[in-house]
């Protein structure tokens, strides 16, 4: 079986100008920046800092109220736009079909589109489960395996679809310490296996830390900064450093009536 990197190179996504607002809430304010072909670019914040938003209007399920999002050049809001790029999501929770297999969920996408004849898509789904060491697992339900196992499933899945792309939202959520650093190892190699740009929306500082060639802070619907991981910890943006390295005031009037 043929790599992906022979038949098509990593995506290149723009952001430009992007605001959004939900009745008078301004969500994302805005928002500029570029991921490069084959970069891990993670964005970062905490809760309700309008990274979900920002994940929709990437993927094209979000309509902009002004600016853009750009795939290759093309408007990620068209419905043509995904077939043409190959975009692949690893949602938080997996979104495996239920009532498939393993196997069935990773050939899925190839048999919906016919893009090879069922001895192929077997072998390239083999292919898949081996690359991530799921192939003792083919025959499984979603339902009896554990949550880092259906994280990998659902990675593999999207590898079926030979993306240019693939958009993760928060990958190691509910997972323990060592699964999750088995997903950000794979989620690591990944580009060098595959030629495939990697959008991760993460608050695991740990996971960002490991994968990521840039980081890009959101606090409020604005970025903050976009910098490599190791010149972010010593970035001395109040906002950025807190959030990285928070530090309970004992203090702080919140906590004395709960500390003894």
């Amino acid at each position: 079986m043929t790599n992906n990197s022979h038949t098509h190179t990593a995506a290149t996504v723009k952001v430009e100008n992007l605001s959004k607002s939900f009745g008078r809430q301004k969500v994302l304010s805005n928002i500029n920046f570029s991921v490069n072909p084959y970069e891990v670019f993670v964005i970062m914040g905490p809760s309700g800092s309008g990274k979900t938003v920002l994940l929709k209007h990437i993927i094209g399920l979000e309509l902009p109220d002004t600016g853009k999002v750009l795939i290759n050049g093309l408007d990620a809001i068209e419905p043509s736009t995904r077939g043409q790029t190959n975009t692949a999501i690893v949602f938080q929770g997996g979104a495996l079909f239920q009532s498939m297999t393993v196997f069935d969920n990773l050939a899925f996408y190839p048999k919906e589109h016919r893009l090879y004849s069922k001895h192929e898509i077997r072998e390239r789904v083999y292919h898949t489960l081996t690359m991530l060491s799921l192939e003792k697992d083919a025959n499984k339900y979603p339902s009896n395996l554990s949550g880092g196992m259906r994280k990998r499933v659902a990675i593999a899945r999207a590898l079926m679809m030979e993306p240019q792309l693939i958009v993760y939202d928060e990958p190691t959520s509910e997972l323990d310490p060592i699964m999750g650093a088995n997903i950000a190892e794979i989620i690591a190699t990944l580009k060098e296996s595959f030629a495939v740009t990697t959008i991760v929306v993460s608050h695991d500082k740990e996971l960002v830390m490991n994968i990521a060639d840039r980081v890009a802070m959101l606090f409020d619907g604005q970025i903050k900064t976009i910098l490599p991981p190791q010149e972010l910890i010593n970035h001395n943006d109040d906002c950025v450093q807190e959030f990285l390295n928070p530090i309970i005031n004992l203090e702080n009037p919140r906590f004395k009536q709960t500390v003894k």
